[in-house]
């Protein structure tokens, strides 16, 4: 079962340093420590960047510093979330099957998938494997090309409406975006950005409360 709402932290240690360096990835590990301690339901670890061996290291390096207050989970490697003891997966829209995960998972594993259209919602929710969807872009965002399309809130909405599962927003979320995404009936919002800057300003616990009130 996932709260509500849910507040899921996507993970980009580029921004806290250069590419694949000891010192950005130590900076992750205090980031996501911090965003854990103060409230972050979820973590979904997205590094593509990373060597299979420094992602799993990574990934147990977080599971050790945050368990139990928040689940780790990571995009798309399986067994990787395996191997490191992981919460979870998230699946790409593009990825397996989340029924074909589910069967290799262990009692309790949760698995979320990126979702874009009303067709691969659909096709999530036939599945019927996984606990949550991220719809996105919803907003303008700084790590997606300012040629993808944004679906704003009435998008976010409509995806809502179609699926059988709880619903996140992403792509471009803010503090100020929260009421609005909670307006349309969504579960919750992920995020990289905003999240990731308000554990440097020392402001996330109060900015994590203020959204939870919005989706009262």
């Amino acid at each position: 079962m996932l709260p509500r709402p849910v507040i899921q932290l996507v993970t980009d240690h580029t921004r806290l340093g250069p590419r694949g360096s000891s010192a950005a990835l130590d900076a992750l590990v205090d980031c996501v420590t911090a965003a854990a301690n103060a409230g972050v339901d979820l973590v979904q670890v997205r590094e593509p960047a990373l060597s299979d061996r420094a992602l799993f290291e990574l990934v147990q390096r977080l599971v050790a510093r945050t368990r139990p207050r928040c689940r780790i989970l990571v995009n798309e490697r399986f067994d990787v979330a395996l191997a490191g003891r992981a919460a979870g997966v998230h699946l790409r829209a593009s990825s397996l099957a989340a029924s074909r995960v589910r069967r290799a998972a262990p009692r309790g594993f949760l698995i979320g998938r990126s979702v874009h259209t009303t067709a691969e919602i659909d096709g999530a929710c036939r599945d019927g494997a996984v606990d949550y969807l991220v719809f996105g872009t919803v907003f303008e965002s700084a790590s997606k090309s300012s040629a993808d399309p944004t679906t704003g809130t009435v998008g976010l909405a409509d995806a809502v409406r179609a699926a059988t599962v709880p619903v996140l927003a992403i792509g471009g979320i803010t503090a100020d975006h929260v009421p609005l995404v909670a307006g349309t009936g969504a579960a919750g919002v992920a995020a990289i950005g905003w999240l990731t800057d308000a554990v440097g300003r020392g402001s996330l616990a109060a900015e994590l409360s203020a959204a939870r009130r919005a989706f009262r």
